[in-house]
């Protein structure tokens, strides 16, 4: 019988695969426990809406801002360096949060800029560490490496984290990020000890130049771009990405006020909407091998999507709690599958030198779809009431589903770019 450790990293995946792994749970934990935290801390200092929601905004700001420049970044240095220095860059910033509370001078401004200046060291810990599992793994074992990296982001960062990060604020405001100081710097030690990383190839620069120059960041970017748009496939996907992320988002926005005031679930009802969607992620990771054994990632991205727009329609029409419990069960199972495959499928098509540019793009559209959806979803439910978004959610992801549903086939099919 293989060990728990053969059944979570197999052997012939690599030691460095299992440091990345580590590196990447223990991160997560930390991460889950400021999840809690951070906004508890906010809400400390202030009661007005503008502010609070400015700490969830600044949060994924930075990937808007500079999520393009992480990725040509990527492309040019080490990744694993990168990641250590990237998180390193958070330990000091989380480190200097912890003496503002200890020594009570801690205001919302303060915080306020903590929260940016995290959220901009975390693009580029994303976005680089993002590109290292295809230049440990082979091809046939992406989806495995994705699915582990998933279970951990599923278990420590949405499961156990959150409840720890409750529980540390309320014994004091420093505790849950001093802990998240020795998580993020004990993932810097364990990343470290995986082998360097090549720095990605580049192509040549033609005869008399240095291939040790880089070309401006731009020009970097619009390479990426330019590839990204020449490549069907790819492009594709990435579009489907921004798409169902806008109509996701609508609804996610007003997610608390639909629960607590839709559903009358309370707050405990809308924290149980979060770990009803993990608990169902967690049982997506038992069961991935098996699935893409099993089933061609055509035929599940064709049934993740479909479950996605059967989810808005049932979030529409649903009244009571437990039901909402059940659905977001499912939601936690079959976005972990996307999420898993959308990656996998992205990392074996694109060339090693645009992992990162084109990551990158990916990760902009993501947020991007997120603030759009979110800002049309505050309108759609102030003008037209609380289920309106999930129902502006249904049909927007049915139409999106029909254009896409023949083009799924190209994208899983296409072969990737030498």
């Amino acid at each position: 019988m293989p060990s728990l450790g053969e059944l979570v990293a197999p052997r012939r995946m690599g030691r460095d695969f299992r440091w990345l792994l580590a590196s990447s749970w223990t991160s997560n934990v930390g991460d889950g426990v400021a999840l809690a935290a951070a906004p508890l801390l906010i809400a400390s200092m202030t009661s007005s809406p503008i502010l609070v929601a400015a700490g969830a905004i600044l949060q994924f700001l930075p990937w808007l801002l500079f999520g393009l420049h992480a990725g040509a970044i990527a492309d040019r240095f080490d990744r694993r360096r990168l990641v250590m220095f990237a998180n390193g860059a958070r330990a000091v910033v989380l480190a200097g949060l912890c003496v503002f509370l200890l020594t009570g001078t801690a205001n919302i401004w303060i915080v306020l800029a903590v929260a940016f200046l995290y959220g901009t060291a975390e693009v580029f810990v994303d976005t680089a560490g993002s590109t290292l599992l295809p230049m440990l793994v082979k091809p046939a074992d992406l989806g495995l490496g994705n699915a582990r990296l998933q279970a951990g982001y599923l278990v420590a960062n949405q499961f156990a984290g959150p409840p720890l990060g409750a529980f540390l604020f309320a014994a004091g405001s420093a505790w849950p990020f001093l802990v998240e100081v020795v998580c993020v710097a004990l993932a810097v030690v364990l990343i470290s000890r995986m082998a360097k990383t090549p720095v990605p190839p580049r192509p040549s620069a033609g005869s008399g130049a240095q291939e040790t120059e880089h070309p401006p960041v731009h020009t970097d970017i619009a390479e990426g771009l330019r590839w990204l748009w020449r490549n069907p496939p790819v492009r594709m996907l990435v579009l489907i990405i921004l798409v169902f992320n806008v109509t996701w988002a609508a609804p996610w926005g007003v997610l608390v006020l639909y629960a607590t005031e839709h559903l009358q679930m309370g707050a405990v009802g809308y924290g149980a909407l979060t770990t009803a969607s993990a608990a169902g992620g967690i049982l997506a990771t038992l069961s991935f091998g098996w699935l893409e054994r099993h089933v061609s990632f055509a035929t599940l991205m064709r049934v993740v999507l479909s479950l996605e727009v059967l989810m808005h329609l049932s979030f529409a029409l649903t009244t009571t709690g437990w039901v909402a419990l059940v659905i977001m069960f499912f939601f936690g199972a079959y976005a972990f599958v996307w999420g898993t495959i959308s990656t996998t499928v992205r990392q074996r098509l694109v060339p090693a030198e645009l992992q990162g540019r084109v990551a990158s793009v990916n990760m902009v559209g993501v947020f991007g779809g997120m603030v759009i959806g979110q800002a049309l979803g505050g309108v759609i439910a102030e003008v037209w009431g609380l289920t309106a978004p999930w129902w502006f959610a249904f049909v927007g992801a049915a139409l999106t589903l029909l254009l896409v549903w023949k083009p799924i086939s190209q994208i899983v099919s296409a072969k990737p770019v030498e």
